[in-house]
């Protein structure tokens, strides 16, 4: 029996997820100067993404359940 390979594609989420690990990834870079030029270098909607990425990034990490990220997300709104 033959099996195709099929490569498995990204979403842009995962290729933007790897982008930002690899510029992280350089211990070079001054996170507290990257933090400041962030907010103020982007819109604020840009500024608030950029944070709700951060938070879920972190919610992961901590492996809440989705009820309490539900109540998470409201107090956000």
């Amino acid at each position: 029996m033959t099996r195709l390979f099929r490569p498995t594609r990204q979403t842009k989420e995962e290729k933007a997820a790897v982008e930002i690990g690899d510029i992280l990834s350089d211990f070079r870079l001054d996170l507290d100067s990257l933090g400041y030029y962030v907010a103020r270098s982007n819109p604020y909607v840009i500024y608030r993404r950029f944070e709700a990425v951060a938070e879920s990034a972190l919610l992961e990490r901590e492996g809440l359940d989705d009820t309490r990220m539900e109540n998470y997300n409201d107090r956000l709104l």
